[in-house]
């Protein structure tokens, strides 16, 4: 009987024992783990030889990929058994399973795995930015410099975004909310917000002294304004005409009023008289030759119920009655002295013995003239497009003053 190897039996690692004589056949298998390289079976031969040779190659998985942005570490390579570890680099967080091992299917583990960026990019803003608004302004010019964002992987970034005013811009009082965004490549979003304070300091608020105006800049009250004062017709202002918010939070000046308007008729020229209605008063002044004429009864008698609008239009009504020497002038209750009559005719030039209507106003300037009486239209018609009635009518349209 022939044998392989010279032994009738064979040990195999195991401690298994098998034949090995002529003609036998053994099946061979390998551990888990690897796998066989060469024939299933074996035949002893009559040449005391097997009829092949066979190998167990431990097994190997497919080389990993190399996530990008990342990488692992392996145990022992890619043979069965195999433990290997991924990792991300700084700014990049792991999507998948952190760990595989190389199974007996020459297969990994798990999930691939990927390093993505989650993480959204940092921008830091400024702290608060709080401002006063200069004299006489609401508002307050704020700058500061533009945040910067920084991304934590690969450092690239899109435009940084703003919402609100940009810096440099003149912000008006209250609090305003800043915001800049930026985005990563992978379109992380990173914020931050911060409020511009603008303050306007103020003083009281003043109102119009009584039986006149106020017109204020600004805001009426803030650091700065200017309130300018007046009267309506027939006062005059005591008083300061303008007062200012000063920085300590007081009005500069002492509170104006309106008293009503004193004139004197015992003074010695023409002028003298018509100096006391500069920009105060304008002036309607009827020169007749005598009180019995038809002129002068009539347009006593149109102006009679048209009182509220000459007193709208700060209109003083001025009479000069009769010839030298026996003239007198009048100003409501108030008779002028001769001589200051005759005076105010040869001053403006009125003649003597004809009706006449002179229209003047507040800066004495000779306006209209009338030889025959006007009515209150013409005269209202005529007054109201003088340059200083349009403000008073603005004003008066504002505090509701009006006629009937």
């Amino acid at each position: 009987m022939t044998d392989c190897l010279s032994k009738e039996t064979s040990e195999t690692p195991q401690g298994e024992y098998y034949k090995n004589v002529l003609g036998t056949r053994c099946d061979i298998r390998c551990q888990k783990g690897y796998e066989l390289h060469g024939p299933l079976q074996l035949i002893c031969q009559s040449s005391k030889r097997w009829s092949g040779k066979v190998l167990c190659k431990q097994k190997r998985c497919p080389t990993l990929s190399m996530p990008t942005n990342g990488g692992f570490k392996c145990l022992d390579g890619a043979y069965f058994g195999s433990r290997c570890e991924y990792y991300c680099s700084p700014g990049y967080q792991l999507k998948g399973d952190r760990i595989v091992t190389c199974m007996d299917n020459k297969v990994w583990s798990g999930r691939p795995a990927s390093c993505v960026d989650t993480e959204p990019p940092r921008i830091q803003c400024p702290s608060v930015k709080e401002k006063t608004a200069e004299p006489n302004k609401l508002t307050a010019r704020v700058f500061w410099d533009t945040p910067e964002g920084r991304d934590t992987a690969d450092g690239i970034l899109t435009d940084v975004i703003l919402k609100g005013l940009p810096p440099g811009s003149h912000f008006p009082e209250g609090d305003h909310k800043i915001q800049y965004t930026v985005y990563d490549r992978a379109e992380n979003k990173g914020t931050c917000k911060f409020l511009v304070k603008v303050r306007v300091r103020r003083c009281v608020k003043l109102n119009a002294p009584d039986n006149g105006y106020i017109k204020c800049s600004g805001d009426g009250n803030n650091y700065g304004a200017t309130c300018e004062f007046s009267c309506i017709g027939g006062y005059e202002l005591q008083g300061s005409p303008a007062r200012v918010c000063q920085y300590n939070l007081g009005w500069s000046g002492v509170e104006p009023t309106c008293a009503p308007m004193n004139i004197n008729v015992n003074v010695r020229t023409a002028a003298a008289l018509l100096d006391q209605f500069y920009e105060k008063r304008r002036l309607l002044i009827i020169s007749t030759p005598t009180a019995a004429n038809f002129f002068y009864r009539m347009q006593l008698g149109m102006l009679q119920p048209a009182q509220c609008g000459l007193d709208l239009r700060h209109v003083t009504v001025v009479e000069l009655v009769g010839v030298f020497p026996a003239q007198i002038g009048r100003i409501g209750v108030k008779l002028l002295p001769p001589s200051l009559a005759l005076q105010l005719r040869l001053l403006l030039r009125i003649p003597h013995y004809n009706f006449n209507i002179v229209v003047m106003d507040k800066h004495g300037m000779d306006k209209e003239r009338y030889p025959f009486p006007a009515t209150p239209a013409e005269l209202f018609a005529l007054i109201d497009n003088f340059p200083l009635r349009k403000e008073e009518m603005k004003l008066q349209a504002e505090i509701g003053q009006s006629c009937p």
